[in-house]
């Protein structure tokens, strides 16, 4: 049911006339002040720090947990593969080397050539007259 149009101004005509009371507007500006200040008044300990934490995930909206979540699974599936797992392995013992080291026959400054093959002469410089291209 709508008001009519001579109730409505019957109605503000009644409001204009109600006043608070004196001291009313001071009174409100002093509360409000005091809630300012104690808003702003830094909290320590632990309920401070555990209503930090409720403040910002509730800023956090659906979309943010859902990346939060993947970049969190991906990380552990990460960090599973790369570390290496407890498998018992066997390290052989050190076991000294007991192999007689036989000098070489060859001599020390003839080029090695593969068994069959001659080794190829060695050819003279080309002549400072001789064309070469």
């Amino acid at each position: 049911m709508q008001p009519s149009i001579e109730q409505l101004g019957a109605l503000l005509a009644t409001k204009r006339i109600e006043r608070p009371e004196e001291g009313y507007w001071q009174d409100f500006v002093c509360e409000f002040h005091q809630r300012q200040r104690q808003q702003t008044v830094p909290e320590s300990g632990l309920l401070a720090v555990w209503r930090r934490v409720t403040g910002f995930v509730a800023d956090l909206g659906s979309g943010r947990w859902a990346y939060g979540a993947g970049l969190a699974y991906a990380a552990v599936t990460v960090a599973f593969l790369v570390m290496p797992s407890k498998v018992g392995v066997e390290r052989p013992s050190i076991v000294p080397v007991k192999h007689q080291v036989v000098p070489s026959t060859f001599p020390a400054n003839e080029p090695l050539t593969p068994q069959g093959t001659e080794r190829p002469e060695a050819k003279p410089a080309a002549a400072a007259t001789d064309q070469v291209f």
